[in-house]
């Protein structure tokens, strides 16, 4: 069975992370979202908040799971019997950083192959980031997160 691992913090969720799961999913028996908790890294939302979100999201879909996780993504991919990393690349600046990354999980874990998927150019604009700007401001994100997840914002 082929079991990819895409992880973030989906803090929150957006478009183009359920564009890259989309496109991702025909390629693997299983899609694994994986919810990263960095405790040095203040969230916006709760971790069970975005785990409710991204079930609503995927409630219809078989090949999904979604599970929370601490620690290296190698050891969670290790953990969960996943052959691969999906990473979504919006910039230059997200492959250099995402490249090297791939390039120290490779040396960990050879196993696991890091998998890139180039955002459409539609959606390269759009991040976790902005969104919670927008939210924090009181803004409309209803353009850049899916529709599943307005209730919980």
């Amino acid at each position: 069975m082929k079991i990819a691992l895409f992880p973030g913090s989906f803090d929150p969720i957006t478009i183009a992370h359920v564009d890259i799961v989309k496109r991702a999913s025909p390629l693997f028996d299983k899609v694994i979202i994986g919810i990263g908790l960095n405790s040095s890294k203040p969230s916006f939302l709760s971790p069970e908040n975005r785990e409710h979100i991204l079930q609503a999201v995927y409630a219809n879909n078989p090949k999904i799971e979604i599970k929370t996780y601490e620690g290296l993504t190698v050891d969670f991919c290790k953990e969960l019997g996943a052959q691969y990393m999906i990473r979504g690349i919006r910039s230059v600046a997200d492959f250099e950083y995402e490249r090297a990354i791939a390039q120290i999980n490779q040396v960990m874990k050879p196993e696991i192959e890091t998998i890139f998927i180039l955002s459409k150019p539609e959606y390269s604009a759009i991040s976790s980031t902005i969104v919670r700007d927008i939210l924090r401001n009181k803004g409309n994100v209803s353009p850049f997160v899916p529709t599943e997840a307005l209730d919980f914002l």
